[in-house]
């Protein structure tokens, strides 16, 4: 090997070996332009740099919905380390929750609105207008996560996705998510009339559907067999078990936390059975006297004051965003003429139309009575597709909802019809979103699969989807627990039996594309993402 030297004072043709070279190992160094005499101390040997780590362009977290837009990077990513804090922006303090929350989970600090610091995680609300709502941005770089969204829900997401993506794959890989979700309405709907559930399950729902980025859980709490909240303005009509106030309102304040509304339902003029029992004198009989089950008359003005009570004691229990109405299976209309059934009802319905009213325009006006007592909270108004009847006199009020959940029954009409009148429409499909315990009438237990390999929100009835044009009219979706054949399962095979539908159910309504991963991918995913206890 040739060893070249440089002149003094000379500025080229230092290579790696030359002994001024900082890359040479072991070598010492002299000011330029100086020479060592003989004897002269030695300077201090300088050790080579340590190279830079390399790392593999990172790879989208595996969650439960999957992440919609992922931009890949290099770096170490994110996971949590001794030290490391949850903090809090100082211009977003209304994050506290949300903080304090990814912190006990995750096993780290708190650090309120301390300064951020590497392997912190950082919440932030953006400026008005930065995102549509429940959307968020995570980053991660630096060795620090960043958590921002237009709004406080969207931001609790970005931390779901962050739990789960450490539960999942140990870390966070360095990049950049954005992030929200198809559909506004994503939930659980559960019968807690026919089936006393106890608190301490449905919170445990709660968290399993927060973890999913669900956001309603409806409550249907009064049918014929039972009505299971107490109350105080008819504390006759309570069934036992039931749920106390006390406890409604500690589920409704887990539910907000979670950035979930829970959504009530006091179903009427049918299913209405619990409440006759108490007040016999409501039910509604044919011409011949015979008692019609659960049904109370609509013409006997009694019956709407009631009803009406028990609406106005409930809005401040339920602080909730929505109101649902009910309206279904009014029994009177299953007759092959209604009008001679029940003349009373004839009679009241052209008394207050006219003399072509028909006894569906009747129920129609009860319809909308009870939305004008529930509107003044300013609730979003909710009613069954079947109590939406076509080519009467009386209509229903433009501002209700329609929930749609089969076409089968009397008076209910295909999807199309509603969509075309420019009605908004949520998802509860029978054939595929219908859990209704001991499987009678034909129903059977919905899968997992099924939903997530054939079902999306324009599937509104049986397995046609409805034009794409219709997208936006469609507001989301929820799996709905009925409790047809209460004992035939119990609350912890409930849990279980609904644990994937729900799972797959989520994925749908958060991105509305045909998913990546196998069914046996995806379930292999939500074991590895844990469930709720």
């Amino acid at each position: 090997m040739t060893l070249t030297l440089a002149v003094p004072g000379c500025s080229s043709g230092a290579g790696p070996d030359d002994p001024r070279s900082p890359a040479a190992p072991g070598r010492t160094t002299a000011p330029p332009g100086s020479a060592l005499a003989p004897g002269d101390p030695q300077p201090a040997p300088v050790p080579a740099p340590t190279p830079s780590p390399t790392y593999p362009l990172s790879t989208a977290p595996d969650t439960v919905p999957a992440v919609r837009e992922h931009t890949p990077a290099r770096g170490p990513g994110w996971r949590p380390a001794e030290g490391a804090r949850v903090v809090v922006d100082a211009n977003s303090p209304g994050l506290t929750d949300e903080g304090q929350l990814l912190a006990r989970e995750m096993g780290l600090g708190f650090g309120g609105t301390a300064a951020p610091r590497r392997g912190d995680v950082r919440l932030a609300l953006g400026a008005p207008g930065s995102g549509t709502p429940e959307s968020y941005t995570l980053t991660v770089r630096d060795g620090q996560a960043t958590v921002t969204g237009p709004d406080e829900a969207g931001v609790f997401y970005g931390t779901r996705t962050l739990k789960q993506a450490v539960r999942t794959d140990g870390s966070l890989g360095e990049g950049t998510i954005k992030d929200r979700p198809a559909k506004p309405q994503r939930g659980l709907n559960l019968d807690i009339a026919r089936k006393h559930f106890t608190p301490d399950w449905i919170e445990n729902r709660l968290r399993e559907m927060a973890d999913l980025k669900l956001n309603q859980l409806g409550l249907h709490f009064s049918d014929d067999q039972a009505f299971r909240i107490e109350s105080t303005s008819h504390p006759e009509i309570v069934s036992t078990p039931h749920l106390t106030k006390a406890q409604v309102r500690r589920i409704v304040a887990l539910a907000k936390s979670l950035h979930i509304d829970v959504v009530p339902e006091i179903d009427s003029p049918g299913h209405l059975g619990a409440v006759l029992k108490a007040h016999p004198q409501l039910q509604l009989r044919d011409v011949n006297g015979r008692a019609v089950p659960g049904a109370v008359d609509i013409s006997n003005p009694a019956a709407g004051k009631l009803v009406d009570e028990l609406l106005r004691e409930y809005q401040p229990l339920f602080p909730a965003r929505a109101w649902h109405l009910g309206a279904d299976e009014y029994q009177a209309l299953t007759r092959s003429n209604p009008e001679a059934s029940f003349p009373q009802l004839a009679r009241a319905a052209q008394q207050r139309y006219g003399a072509g009213a028909r006894v569906q325009d009747l129920a129609t006006g009860w319809l909308n009575d009870r939305a004008d007592v529930v509107r003044p909270s300013g609730k979003q108004l909710k009613a069954w597709n079947d109590g939406f009847f076509g080519g009467g006199i009386a209509r229903p009020a433009r501002d209700i909802q329609a929930e749609y959940w089969t076409g089968k029954e009397i008076g209910a009409r295909p999807p199309l019809p509603y969509l075309a009148e420019g009605r908004k429409v949520v998802n509860l499909n029978d054939e595929y979103l219908y859990y209704v315990l001991g499987e009678p009438n034909e129903f059977t237990y919905p899968t997992g699969r099924r939903i997530y390999e054939q079902w999306n929100p324009l599937v509104l009835r049986g397995t046609t989807p409805v034009p794409a044009r219709y997208q936006d009219q469609i507001l989301g979706a929820r799996l709905a627990v009925w409790a047809d054949l209460a004992r035939s399962q119990t609350q912890a095979q409930v849990a279980d039996g609904i644990r994937l539908p729900l799972a797959a159910l989520s994925q749908k309504v958060w991105d509305e594309r045909p998913p990546k991963p196998t069914w046996n991918e995806f379930t292999a995913l939500v074991d590895r993402a844990g469930r709720a206890p």
